[in-house]
């Protein structure tokens, strides 16, 4: 008989029933534990997420309440802009203040300087001791040059004013020899105006500049027929602006055609007034003011033909005569030249010295000092 190839099966035991069941109950009791374990965890997101939300919803009206407030913030922003713009105007206000108080100070230091009108003679008040020092030199010269003039020959205030243009860059006396032959061809501003230019040259040679001086003489007579109907006039303002007249020139004018006082400010000047130290000044606008504030504005013009006169006779540019010099005791330049009297008496020049001067018409005070007239052009 063949055995069954079944496998046998097998019987349950009342043990093995249990142990299963309780295995079971194991297993649903640990899934109902992974449950609750998922429910509480589902529960506590859910709380999470209704806390979360509760913040929300409790933050929401603070940003509903800012949103509102948005209206505020507008006005904010357009007081900070206001604000921002007020200083903008002040800034402006400021700067106007500014530019105000600059021309404030610009209109008082305007106020304080001399205005520039007025005549540089005009100077602040030197010291008395120079004043009084000064004015005693002038007082000596007076004495030693009582006959001092203009040393150009004129007749009229054109011929003057011509000689003294001509007088630069050379002596008195070769004005004075060339000016006769002139004055002859061209008596007037109008015949000089409408000469011809080669013609006033060869006239003018001698002179040094010839061309350049013949330009300027021509130029200025025509200023004189075209502005003020070929007469000179009598003001500094209108003299300085003619064609080669300067400060110089129209003083020379003022004070020896019209009796109007004026300083000269030329080489001669400038060098005895530093000798004398009444101006350290190099400028001779400068010069013109400080020496003037130290004399009464009548004594301008015979103040200024003593001083060159003592310049050209006396006080030598190279070597002055100090040894013969009237003023010595008072010279603060003593010294500087000879000092021996023989020696320095051969330095003197024109009638100090028993030359000719530099006038061939000179006036008759001069004359009869025992001033010797100067040669006419060729002469000797």
């Amino acid at each position: 008989m063949k055995a069954s190839t079944k496998a046998p099966t097998k019987k349950a035991t009342p043990g093995g029933t249990a142990a299963a069941k309780k295995t079971t109950a194991t297993k649903a009791t640990a899934q109902k534990t992974a449950t609750t374990k998922k429910a509480a965890a589902k529960k506590t997101t859910t709380t999470k997420k209704a806390a979360t939300e509760t913040a929300t919803e409790k933050t929401v009206p603070a940003k509903k309440a800012t949103t509102k407030t948005a209206p505020a913030k507008k006005g904010t922003t357009s007081k900070v802009t206001a604000a921002k713009k007020v200083p903008a105007a002040k800034t402006a206000t400021a700067t106007k203040a500014a530019a105000k108080k600059a021309a404030a100070k610009k209109a008082a230091a305007a106020k304080k300087a001399p205005p520039s009108k007025k005549s540089p003679q005009q100077a602040l008040p030197p010291d008395p001791a120079l004043v009084r020092r000064a004015r005693r030199i002038n007082r000596e010269l007076a004495e030693v040059y009582p006959y001092a003039h203009p040393e150009l020959d004129f007749e009229n205030a054109f011929q003057l004013i011509i000689a003294t243009v001509l007088s630069a860059q050379t002596t008195d006396l070769r004005v004075n020899q060339t000016t006769p032959a002139l004055f002859a061809k061209y008596p007037t501003p109008e015949d000089l105006a409408s000469a011809n230019p080669e013609e006033v040259e060869e006239i003018l040679r001698p002179t040094g500049f010839f061309r350049a001086k013949t330009k300027s003489v021509i130029g200025l007579s025509k200023a004189l027929v075209e502005e003020f109907g070929g007469e000179v006039p009598g003001r500094l303002e209108d003299l300085v602006k003619l064609p080669g007249v300067g400060r110089k020139t129209a003083f020379v004018v003022l004070g020896n055609a019209f009796g109007r006082p004026g300083i000269t400010v030329d080489t001669h000047f400038q060098r005895l007034v530093r000798r004398w130290k009444w101006t350290d000044e190099t400028d001779p606008d400068k010069i013109e003011a400080a020496v003037g504030a130290l004399f009464p504005k009548s004594e301008w013009t015979m103040l200024s033909h003593h001083v060159i006169f003592h310049g050209r006779r006396i006080c030598h540019a190279r070597k002055p005569a100090c040894g013969a010099c009237p003023i010595a005791p008072l010279c603060p330049a003593y010294g500087e030249g000879e000092t021996d009297p023989e020696k320095a008496k051969k330095l003197l020049k024109y009638e100090k010295g028993g030359f000719p001067g530099q006038r061939l018409k000179p006036p008759q005070a001069y004359l009869d000092a025992g001033g010797i007239p100067a040669p006419p052009l060729g002469a000797g």
